[in-house]
């Protein structure tokens, strides 16, 4: 049995007071043409990092958002794909839920370093319009739609729940 390189990330599912969620529009080159992913905050855990000192860094960075408790764990992904991520077999994402008022996101990181990372744009998505969305750019998970009403409706799960591509 050969081992799989997965990259261990971070994210942050950083909901306002009316329930919009805050994406990251990253634009990835590929032979083939870009491919546009709005995908929610954070990013990769460097060595000897747990993973919520990597996502306190990741926000600082990326959004600006400065945590004051321990967010709680609500979903889990695991994407053994090749080409997923460069340089890697797929990723394993665990997702944090923050609650939080509407800001306006600016991270440490400036438009250079973010480009850098392929982030082209911070926005805040009303559930819906991800629902609705018809168009060509992808979300991660590509079925956001689904666990993010779930966890709206339902409140915290009792443990991560397990997510698809």
């Amino acid at each position: 049995m050969s081992l799989v390189n997965l990259r261990h990330a971070v994210r942050a599912i950083i909901l306002d007071q009316d329930d919009r969620i805050l994406l990251c529009r990253f634009a990835i080159p590929k032979p083939e043409g870009t491919t546009v992913v709005w995908a929610a905050p954070g990013g990769g855990v460097e060595s000897g990092e747990t993973l919520l000192t990597a996502l306190r860094r990741e926000l600082r960075e990326e959004v600006g958002l400065t945590l004051d408790a321990d967010p709680p764990h609500v979903w889990h992904q695991e994407v053994v794909a090749p080409g997923h991520a460069a340089g890697y077999d797929g990723v394993i994402n665990d997702y944090f839920l923050i609650r939080t008022a509407f800001f306006n996101p600016r991270g440490a990181l400036s438009d250079d370093e973010l480009a850098a990372e392929n982030i082209t744009r911070l926005e805040w998505w009303w559930p819906q319009d991800i629902t609705d969305y018809h168009g060509t750019d992808l979300f991660s998970p590509r079925d956001l739609a689904g666990p993010l009403a779930a966890l709206i409706s339902s409140g915290l799960p009792d443990r991560p729940v397990p997510l698809g591509l």
